[in-house]
């Protein structure tokens, strides 16, 4: 995998970081009245508020340090399926809500991929099945006609 896309990869996992960040982790740990009127919308008790933050922030850590990451995307992966639960449980706007946590863990999965050498070794896409059918005498994939 050619260095521009390693790039791309932990620029991709970078907007994750930056985004969980910003958006959900500080406002949770500094308290903002957004946070805690959003838990309460969802049908969280608002005291959870910087317990979850601190949940969401162990999961940004250990997605962010390599050796780590890998576990980060999985609890990060389980934290965004509690997400679309929640907004799936009140009845959210479905692609901009519900779906939100899906769209992001794409991005988060897709980034680790990209900049993770031993993840696109576990998960090749477009790799050993592709060799297969082109090795010599493979009849897989051809056309008989």
């Amino acid at each position: 995998m050619g260095p521009k896309l390693v790039m791309t990869g932990w620029a991709m996992s970078g907007l994750v970081i930056l985004f969980l960040l910003a958006a959900s982790v500080a406002p949770k740990l500094f308290g903002a009245a957004v946070a805690t009127e959003t838990l309460r919308s969802l049908g969280w008790d608002p005291r959870h508020t910087l317990l979850i933050g601190l949940i969401e922030l162990a999961c940004v850590i250990l997605y962010a340090i390599p050796r780590t990451s890998v576990l980060g995307a999985i609890v990060t992966t389980g934290l965004l399926g509690g997400a679309i639960a929640t907004q799936f449980r009140v009845d959210s706007p479905l692609f901009s809500h519900t779906l939100f946590g899906l769209y992001l863990g794409f991005l988060l999965w897709g980034g680790l991929w990209l900049r993770s050498p031993a993840l696109r070794a576990i998960f090749p896409v477009g790799g050993p099945a592709r060799a297969s059918m082109d090795a010599p005498g493979s009849n897989e994939g051809r056309d008989h006609g």
